[in-house]
């Protein structure tokens, strides 16, 4: 079969590899109904994560069984599953803790960009649904397996309430899928940081009830204005770098919360600063399997739509272009066709 595969920066490829396979008993193999690029592919597209030889590519996948090992017995073939980037056992006590994303027995589900997957763990890591969703669903449960769970994760570790003052850093797929988690989470005040007008609509359509385009310092003060100097409620933070880590925690009150949903690349925190900041922190990489019953009820009710990220669809031959579009800009999310 033919997948995407990093060859170094900016040097996608899509080649012949060898069709997974059951290697473990606990593995299963679905066929990939959907996949797509992350806004995460970016930072080793982009050369500053090292690729150290070529990879092949993706962690976010929905599709239909095809074949199980024979120690799985909760997860049968021809289910459509919906999986996380994540493989986890969900019976350790990481697991039972609801942090399945550190189970002691993780591992990381790559190479989702192609037509089949073998997915480790396969009762602890998939969630099926209860029968074959309609082909417009397809794209919601997609973004269900990785950012609108990242983006749940970041709603519910920054403790946003009914009546919270949010804050979201960062207008990717993940910080918009934030918006819409903290709404449906009962936030009364949603301000998403943005420059980029169709990102600002589609936050607004999620939720968000004002907008600063503002940066870094004068990005603070413009949410401390909105706030009359108190600060939000819940900071989430959905980018990685130091400038939108900072953003964050200046921005959050006395008390407040602020989760990191964002993989951080060059992020240090001064002791001091953080100590008369007065914050809680809590975040890393997000607990989907945790949430995928949840988020799967709420896409299959209607309740939310997810899906609306993907402002770009192309076929999965195509997926050299995904990159170069999310990259520059042109899109928020690619969705991938097999």
């Amino acid at each position: 079969m033919r997948v995407a595969v990093l060859y170094g920066p900016r040097d996608v490829r899509f080649e012949e590899r060898d069709t997974p396979r059951i290697t473990q008993p606990t593995d299963a193999v679905i066929r990939l109904s959907a996949t797509c690029v992350c806004g995460s592919d970016l930072w080793p597209y982009r050369g500053i994560q090292a690729v150290p030889e070529p990879t092949p590519m993706g962690h976010e996948y929905c599709g239909i069984v095809e074949e199980v090992g024979r120690d799985v017995t909760k997860i049968k073939t021809g289910q459509f599953v919906i999986g996380s980037f994540f493989a986890s056992d969900n019976v350790c006590p990481n697991c039972q803790a609801g942090y399945q994303s550190s189970c002691q027995h993780r591992e990381f589900v790559g190479g989702a960009q192609a037509p089949v997957l073998r997915v480790p763990l396969a009762d602890g890591t998939l969630v099926a649904t209860s029968g074959a969703p309609a082909p417009d669903m397809i794209p919601s449960l997609l973004a269900v397996s990785d950012v609108m769970g990242t983006g749940w994760f970041a709603a519910d570790a920054a403790n946003v309430k009914a009546g919270s003052t949010v804050a979201v850093i960062g207008d990717g797929a993940v910080g918009l899928l934030a918006v819409l988690s903290a709404k449906q989470m009962g936030a009364e005040r949603i301000i998403a940081m943005s420059r980029h007008e169709p990102r600002q609509k589609l936050a607004r359509e999620f939720g968000a009830t004002d907008i600063v385009t503002e940066r870094g310092d004068a990005g603070v003060a413009r949410i401390m204005e909105l706030t009359r100097g108190v600060g939000v409620d819940s900071a989430l933070e959905c980018v990685g770098t130091p400038e939108s880590m900072m953003q964050a925690i200046h921005s959050t009150r006395k008390g407040g919360y602020l989760s990191y949903v964002g993989v951080p690349h060059g992020v240090e925190l001064k002791g001091e600063e953080l100590f008369f900041a007065h914050v809680h922190l809590h975040g890393g990489p997000a607990p989907v399997r945790r949430f995928l019953p949840k988020l799967i009820d709420l896409v299959y009710s209607g309740k939310i739509n997810p899906g609306k990220v993907f402002d770009l669809t192309l076929p999965l031959d195509q997926v050299a272009e995904g990159y170069r579009a999310m990259d520059s800009r042109r899109a928020i999310k690619a969705l991938l066709r097999p």
